[in-house]
């Protein structure tokens, strides 16, 4: 059990401390009508399978990749993916205060960038390292399998936190939380970029 809980603290700290995850799925669960829980927990599940699937290629075809132009490419994805979250959440905070509060349901897209987000770069396989240390492969599927369900949890929490308070908000201030991180979605994507 330890290896399932260390997992799941490890998954729980790698969604918080990506400032990336955070803006990817804030704009979507901003604008959610449905359970405001699913936008993150869809993006938890894509993220997971997204980080299982390169960390399970990775451990088998490792001496022959170039990870470094992988991660490289693929952290420019993820920059691009956040600039179109950004961009696509003005425009539908432009729609909901010119026609009125409808939203949208986002499951597809929220599956994506998350999935995105754990194919891309390397820095989520110092969350999933640990699991090489364990004595027995059973240990490892564990701690692999605490921190995928730490990552879904802490997706699902913030984004249930989000559409509350989207939903607790007149229109008009909602459509401002809109504004606001989907500017984060823009800001986080350019530094994304630059930074690669």
């Amino acid at each position: 059990m330890f290896a399932f809980f260390a997992g799941l603290a490890a998954g729980l700290l790698h969604v918080f401390s990506g400032p990336d995850h955070l803006a990817a799925v804030a704009p979507l669960a901003a604008d959610s009508d449905r359970g405001k829980w699913r936008t993150g927990l869809q993006w938890g599940i894509g993220h997971t399978t997204g980080v299982l699937l390169i960390a399970g290629l990775l451990l088998l075809v490792r001496e022959r990749l170039p990870l470094d132009a992988i991660s490289a490419h693929s952290e420019r994805l993820v920059g691009i993916a956040l600039i179109l979250v950004g961009a696509w959440g003005f425009w539908s905070a432009r729609v909901r205060r010119r026609a009125g509060a409808t939203t949208h349901s986002h499951s597809g897209a929220s599956f994506g960038m998350g999935a995105l987000h754990g194919l891309a770069g390397s820095s989520h396989l110092f969350g999933v390292l640990p699991a090489l240390a364990f004595a027995t492969r059973i240990e490892a599927a564990f701690y692999l399998a605490g921190f995928g369900a730490g990552a879904i949890a802490g997706m699902t929490a913030f984004s249930a936190a989000m559409g509350l308070l989207s939903s607790r908000l007149s229109r008009r201030h909602s459509s401002g939380l809109l504004y606001a991180s989907s500017a984060a979605a823009l800001v986080v994507g350019g530094f994304w970029l630059v930074g690669q």
